[in-house]
């Protein structure tokens, strides 16, 4: 290609492309730079993204390129921001005659203002200050089932496996977190430990004595 025009359908076939692919938000533009830099827009898309048209001017990155400050002018997805102030996500590429000089460039700038607003608004609106496990239970049995299970993984061990301290700290767990205070959950525990409820009574009394629990309203 040694000039702009001998590909001008195949790169206004392009510029169509990405217009419909990416909507009135996407700026296409399509420069000739063999002629006054002044005037080497030939062809635009939704040229209200930057405010130009046809006969428009190229950006400071093409006079660089021009000028043989810049030996590969390609660039890809990089931030920009327009005159007033929108931020555009921007690619541009550089086309080369046959002896290497510079004769056109193809440029897409994605306004991105409205995408970042709503990120900063989704970023904000998803803040927690911490992260809490929370188990949700069709009922107050499947509740009890699933604290007991953790307390098992907490002390490594099956109930009828756990000698007195491991089930004093079986029992300090369920205790710190509200176990007992589900109705008739010590029968279902006793049970479980093959204890009896004065046993209990006991090792929640000893608990509870060191700081365990200081509810003594509990249901046990």
């Amino acid at each position: 290609m040694n000039h702009i025009d001998d590909e001008e359908k195949l790169l206004k076939q392009i510029m169509t492309l990405i217009e419909y692919q990416f909507g009135s938000n996407c700026e296409v533009v399509l420069h000739d730079l063999t002629g006054d830099y002044e005037h080497t827009i030939v062809d635009i898309r939704n040229g209200h993204i930057t405010n130009r048209k046809v006969g428009g001017c190229g950006s400071d990155l093409g006079l660089e390129v021009l000028g043989g400050n810049v030996i590969d002018g390609n660039r890809y997805n990089y931030i920009t921001t327009s005159p007033d102030g929108k931020i555009l996500r921007s690619s541009s590429i550089y086309f080369n005659d046959d002896q290497g000089h510079v004769i056109g460039s193809l440029c897409v700038n994605l306004d991105i203002t409205e995408t970042l607003r709503f990120n900063s608004f989704l970023q904000n609106y998803n803040r927690f200050d911490n992260v809490q496990n929370e188990f949700f239970a069709k009922d107050v049995n499947g509740l009890l089932e699933y604290l007991i299970q953790q307390a098992k993984q907490n002390i490594g061990r099956e109930p009828q496996d756990m000698d007195k301290k491991e089930r004093v700290e079986f029992l300090k767990y369920l205790d710190q977190h509200g176990a007992f205070q589900i109705s008739k959950s010590s029968v279902y525990i006793c049970e479980l430990l093959s204890i009896s409820k004065f046993t209990l009574y006991n090792d929640l009394e000893q608990i509870r004595a060191e700081g365990g629990n200081g509810d003594k309203a509990s249901k046990a």
